[in-house]
């Protein structure tokens, strides 16, 4: 047990003594032992790789596919002028892309470095700009706040010392840790953040599609819709994580106040 005991505690400073950042708007301070160069640099080789799968279709040129690239554009333009006057500059090189892709599931998501995609089953429930502006700034919230790289972090942690040297030392074992996360090649979106990130990416979404020019009061609208669509359980892996109705409807009530002091109208 004092064995034990003292591997971990070692492999908790070896990790804490790597990195440590801030998360935007939230002030919230997190472990984050990779790179983002090397997080970023796999997100886009992992990106690339679904895009290009022969069991995903990206949908092109249509009304819809243009809608989430005007949107996408707008909130990441928004977004990046925050980070710029406010001290990010330097701690986020993203290239976004935007991607609606044919498929029936209620999903979109946001890797890091700004690759975004949207599954069209989520579409009817977004039903206009602002809801999907809502989808898109939540989804781009885990990635300001840099969730999936605290979540490889913990993993990390988690296999010890070795593990964490052994990750740390190159980017296969980053690339694989997306690959999981995202389900890239199994078609399955195995991404699961834990209740209080889902939380901070409500709060994060909620002032960045504000920033945008998006009214925020329109994201409780959006949220009613999907909790009602989801009396089914057709959407449990969307909100499988999230926070229940009654809690998300009131947090972001109580956040309205602070992101409308961003709102651009």
């Amino acid at each position: 047990m004092k064995t034990s005991y003292s591997k971990f505690i070692v492999s908790a400073l070896v990790v804490t003594s790597i990195a440590c950042t801030t998360v935007p708007l939230t002030g919230r301070r997190q472990l984050n032992a990779v790179s983002d160069t090397e997080v970023n640099q796999a997100a886009a080789q992992s990106y690339s790789q679904l895009l290009s799968s022969p069991k995903t279709t990206v949908i092109k040129g249509t009304a819809d596919a243009q809608r989430v690239k005007a949107i996408g554009a707008r909130l990441s333009s928004a977004i990046e002028r925050y980070l710029n006057n406010n001290g990010y500059a330097n701690q986020y090189n993203f290239q976004w892309e935007f991607n609606l892709i044919q498929s029936k599931e209620v999903n979109a998501w946001c890797m890091p470095g700004g690759k975004v995609a949207v599954y069209s089953g989520i579409l009817p429930i977004t039903q206009n700009d602002a809801g999907l502006a809502t989808v898109l700034a939540h989804e781009i919230g885990h990635a300001i706040a840099h969730h999936s790289a605290e979540k490889i972090s913990q993993q990390m942690l988690a296999q010890g010392v070795g593990g964490v040297l052994g990750s740390a030392a190159g980017s296969s074992g980053t690339v694989n840790a997306i690959n999981q996360l995202y389900g890239v090649g199994g078609g399955l979106v195995l991404l699961s953040y834990s209740r209080n990130q889902e939380s901070e990416a409500d709060r994060l979404g909620l002032t960045f599609m504000a920033m945008a020019g998006y009214d925020p009061h329109e994201a409780i609208n959006f949220w009613n819709r999907m909790m009602a669509s989801n009396k089914g359980g057709s959407n449990a892996d969307f909100l499988s994580d999230h926070p229940s109705d009654a809690k998300r409807i009131a947090d972001l009530q109580a956040r309205l106040p602070e992101a409308m002091k961003y709102y651009n109208k």
